[in-house]
């Protein structure tokens, strides 16, 4: 791997338009935050650059709800944020806003150099209008039919069932987020980003160039976009909010979100380094790494990057390291349902806790795939390993040392064995140190790949593998007999002590501050690089030093804390439909006749055989009796049932659709499955067993 003289880490700019909850948290910064603390400890030159990303549709909307300005809504949003940030511990070194004058220039400076290379695309073209709320909808306001695996709420720019690439124009029976009603096409002259003249560069830079080092989750998905072949998207929108574009001709033009957004990170250096931030830009040295969520891989890992290069002067993201999502009490999180717990609010309830949720999300760190935060989890593993390993092997040595030495650290020396105590105390210190500077190495290693949750389960074991040295050489009854050797034992447990707090700060800086003042100022963070480049224990706290008074790092999570937070949860969730309260519904879709519906084949199917599609985490391959035939159908329902359910089940589906290839594959078919206010996908079938062909009218 390439040496680089310094890195640029960036953390997914969150959008303006409310407070951050956990699964925020979760994806990019708590990640971000952790790698970034690791970077500095070893001593590189790494700037960490985050800020709220302010223009949109969805601000504009947001602000005409509340009934204020799109300015004061974002200042309303961001304040919120930065001090949840803050509050929380996020070593963000400048957390910047993408309304800020000086992002404002940097955006339409980037937008005006590609310009000059006649490079965009001038188009006009019919849009969707919502007529309701006069105004031309973005992409993601666009909702309606997946013409490859018929998902009714495919966006306007993706489908999120199959990954399809989509545009607002393929959508069978497209509606408005805003209102609901059909939208009409209306004409708009706009400039477009030749995304397809970056195709062939794309799969040979990250198809091809990162295929061994990037996680498995972003680059399939990127190169499932970048198969299915890439086209020109729009970079300019309607609005009156947002960055203006700078051409003469771009009245009422503003600078698409997700065009501008990403800028971001270059503006907020400018802030930050105004003087040199070119070389965290565009020196060959520097590393730039971005750290986002899933919904965010397209924006930072294709379209970013190809507008980088066709700036010409930008480095380009030497790793994206995205996570999926994480859940909540087995439900997904859901900011309009309520159903989520609020950072802010965390920090009221749980003052000085903060390490605990950084701990708990860091454990289920949704790396690889979804995960699930619930209370009693977060309880659990608060009590169980942060209070009874971690803290309670810091203040067991402590306690021993105040006790039997009056709080100074005893003497290192040779331990000659003279009885077979002392061989027992020999042979468990070698095995500890053997242990430790295995799970130090493990430790660095993962932190290195993004792989936290393995790095931080590495950091606890050092407490583990402290815990079962005391456990073994009980120190507690050699004092009776041989306070040499319980010297000994300490020292070395102290030395333990020292290393799990360099350790544990990427994880619980909190916890990693308190066992430095405990440490009494001996001067123990001059070996933090030692210790991070070295990747094994190194002596720190020399003989005879004062220890401070033991703190305890953790206490135990009430019952009660958490039966308070499970129930705020039920009170404050918006509620599902049941049979007496009315969901929300879709509007009806534009009127039909007969003939229209006539012409459809819609029959009861026996599925005989099922299998996952590899590369795909949502579609199964089907063998379907249809009465008349065995024909394949793929359908995206991979996420609701196992290929071993659909086995023996009966389907209805539509057996006169024109076939289609996806994924290589022929489907004859499409299944119909009725969809709840959750997005849970559930079969629709008859209330009996039929005969596989048998006809639906």
């Amino acid at each position: 791997m390439k040496e680089f003289k310094r890195t640029t880490v960036t953390a997914a700019l969150p959008y303006a338009n409310g407070p951050l909850h956990i699964g925020h948290i979760a994806g990019a910064y708590l990640p971000a935050d952790t790698y970034v603390r690791y970077l500095r400890l070893r001593g590189d030159d790494v700037i960490f650059i985050c800020g709220s990303d302010e223009h949109g549709v969805a601000i504009n909307l947001g602000a005409k709800k509340e009934g204020v300005t799109p300015r004061q809504f974002v200042d309303k949003y961001h304040g919120i944020m930065q001090k949840a940030f803050a509050d929380f511990g996020i070593g963000f070194d400048i957390y910047s806003r993408t309304s800020n004058q000086v992002h404002y220039e940097t955006a339409q400076a980037f937008f005006k150099k590609i310009y000059d290379k006649n490079l965009f695309i001038e188009e006009t073209s019919d849009q969707y209008y919502d007529e309701q709320e006069k105004i031309f909808l973005a992409d993601r306001y666009i909702i309606g039919t997946c013409p490859n695996c018929s998902n009714a709420n495919a966006y306007g720019d993706q489908c999120e069932k199959c990954g399809t690439s989509l545009s607002p124009k393929q959508l069978i029976n497209p509606r408005s987020t805003v209102s609901g009603q059909t939208p009409v096409l209306k004409a708009t002259k706009h400039w477009y980003f030749p995304l397809d003249k970056f195709e062939a560069w794309l799969k040979e830079w990250l198809i091809e160039g990162h295929k061994e080092d990037w996680k498995t989750n972003v680059y399939t998905q990127c190169k499932a976009w970048i198969d299915q072949g890439l086209q020109p998207r729009s970079i300019t929108r309607d609005l009156d909010w947002g960055i203006p574009v700078p051409l003469p001709d771009a009245n009422g033009k503003v600078l698409y979100v997700w065009f501008d957004a990403p800028i971001g990170y270059i503006s907020a250096t400018k802030e930050l380094k105004p003087n040199d931030w070119e070389k965290y830009w565009k020196d060959k040295d520097t590393r730039l790494i971005h750290f986002i969520g899933k919904d965010n891989i397209v924006f930072h890992c294709i379209i970013f990057p190809s507008m980088l290069k066709a700036e010409g002067d930008f480095i380009l993201p030497d790793n994206v390291p995205a996570n999926e999502f994480l859940n909540l009490e087995g439900e997904k999180l859901s900011t309009s349902r309520n159903h989520a717990v609020w950072l802010h609010e965390y920090l009221q309830d749980f003052p000085g806790r903060r390490d605990e949720l950084r701990y708990v999300l860091n454990s289920i760190s949704p790396e690889a795939k979804d995960a699930d935060f619930t209370w009693k989890d977060y309880q659990q593993k608060v009590n169980s390993e942060l209070v009874s390993i971690f803290g309670n092997f810091v203040n067991r040595v402590m306690v021993l040392t105040w006790k039997y030495f009056d709080g100074k650290v005893p003497s290192e020396h040779e331990l000659p064995v003279t009885s077979d105590k002392r061989n027992k105390v020999l042979a468990s210190y070698k095995q500890a140190h053997e242990d430790l500077n295995a799970s130090i190495k493990l430790m660095t290693d993962a932190l290195k790949n993004f792989r936290f949750r393995e790095a931080q389960f590495q950091m606890m074991n050092l407490s583990r593998i402290g815990n079962k040295f005391l456990a073994d050489t009980e120190p507690w009854k050699l004092a009776k007999e041989d306070m040499e050797a319980v010297g000994c034992i300490l020292n070395y447990a102290i030395t333990v002590i020292g290393n799990i707090g360099i350790a544990c700060n990427p994880f619980l800086p909190d916890a990693s501050k308190s066992i430095s003042r405990q440490l009494n100022g001996a001067s123990y963070e001059e070996g933090w690089k030692k210790f991070w480049k070295q990747e094994e224990l190194i002596h720190i706290v020399p003989p005879q030093h004062q220890l401070a008074q033991p703190e305890l790092l953790y206490k135990n999570v009430e019952d009660a804390d958490i039966e308070k937070q499970i129930e705020r949860l039920k009170k404050s969730k918006a509620p599902v439909a049941t049979e007496n309260t009315t969901a929300e519904v879709k509007p009806l879709k534009g009127e039909i006749v007969f003939d229209d519906f006539a012409k459809i084949d819609i029959r009861i199917g026996k599925v005989i055989a099922a299998e996952k599609m590899e590369k795909s985490d949502k579609l199964l391959k089907l063998t379907v009796d249809s009465g008349v035939d065995r024909r394949t159908i793929l359908s995206g329902i991979a996420k609701h049932y196992t290929a071993e359910e659909m086995v023996g089940k009966q389907v209805t589906f539509v057996a006169n659709l024109a076939p289609r290839k996806m994924m290589g594959i022929e489907s004859q078919g499409m299944i119909l499955m009725a969809e709840d206010n959750q997005g849970k996908l559930r079969l629709v079938t008859p209330d009996a067993d039929v005969n596989p062909g048998a006809g639906v009218s």
